[in-house]
């Protein structure tokens, strides 16, 4: 129920308010959590030890606790964590350190199963500790109510802090990965070189115009060099994007050659019928290179 309502790109729960009324969490569940607090941070201990006994047997224990005094620490952190929630007070405060939660459990990797099993497990000891008290009826009801509520809120802001940041870690991997397969270089000045390797989509294509552009206004390069020699398959659209890339540049003042021309995607070309225009090709590296050299002479001695 929590991860149908996450946000993975902007977070649902901007301030305390919002994450209160999303969960309904009412002024009357803080005071009911507030007066069975009474009744639970004195057997906090309990509660802790019991949670652990729980917890020491799953496979999950040994990776996150590799030594004793990372047990201390988290359980000095969880007393805390429970005493907070029992003062019954929910404020911008409160959300901060549960997302801060969510953002450390991204970077250390913690499974979001062994998080939600874990918070399950706190409310039903917790649940068994009111039951064993001399509580009311009444207040026994509305505490456990009040408690799985903000519990739930609790888990929510967790998963959708580790949902974001782990948006964002592939965001950037992702980035990486991308400028790593497009890797526009200046071999001399003026002229660019591009070699692709492998398959190309849209998506990729549309990252290579990106870059390429990108790197023609940085360099106030003359000359751009497009090897496909690399390239698996050239279809329709692949072809499209690659002589678009090649107008475009030359619009910014690039003269662009596509290098690695194979007979097998010079016949694929000609077969679809795709209008190359006025695009320069070669066969090989070699040529495109000396090509562009004495492009880079002819320019030079113009301008002497």
């Amino acid at each position: 129920m929590v991860s149908s309502i996450i946000s993975t790109s902007d977070t649902t729960f901007s301030t305390a308010e919002d994450a209160r009324r999303l969960f309904n969490v009412t002024d009357s569940d803080l005071a009911a959590l507030k007066r069975v607090g009474e009744t639970v941070v004195p057997k906090i201990d309990t509660f802790v030890k019991d949670f652990y006994l729980w917890l020491k047997p799953l496979a999950e224990y040994e990776v996150f606790f590799p030594d004793q005094a990372m047990v201390d620490h988290v359980k000095t952190l969880q007393r805390e964590y429970w005493q907070s929630v029992f003062e019954g007070q929910i404020d911008q405060s409160y959300i901060d350190r549960r997302q801060t939660v969510g953002d450390v459990h991204a970077r250390i990797g913690l499974p979001l199963g062994i998080y939600f099993a874990a918070m399950n497990r706190a409310v039903t000891l917790f649940s068994n500790i009111l039951y064993d008290s001399d509580l009311e009826a009444d207040e026994f009801v509305a505490g456990v109510i009040a408690l799985q509520k903000v519990a739930s809120m609790d888990t929510a802001l967790v998963v959708d802090t580790y949902a974001r940041m782990s948006n964002e870690a592939v965001m950037t991997q992702s980035k990486a990965i991308m400028e790593m397969s497009t890797p526009v270089t200046q071999i001399w000045e003026g002229i660019l070189l591009l070699p692709l390797v492998g398959l190309i989509d849209s998506k990729r294509a549309q990252d290579i115009m990106d870059a390429s552009l990108a790197k023609i206004a940085e360099t106030q390069a003359r000359i751009f060099i497009l090897d496909i020699s690399g390239v698996g398959v050239v279809d329709t659209a692949v072809a499209n994007y690659l002589i678009k890339v090649t107008k475009a540049t030359r619009l910014m003042g690039c003269e662009s050659t596509i290098s690695g021309v194979s007979p097998a995607i010079a016949q694929t070309i000609t077969e679809l019928g795709i209008d190359v225009g006025n695009v320069r090709t070669t066969a090989n590296m070699r040529d495109a290179l000396s090509l562009a050299l004495r492009d880079q002479d002819k320019t030079s001695a113009s301008l002497g």
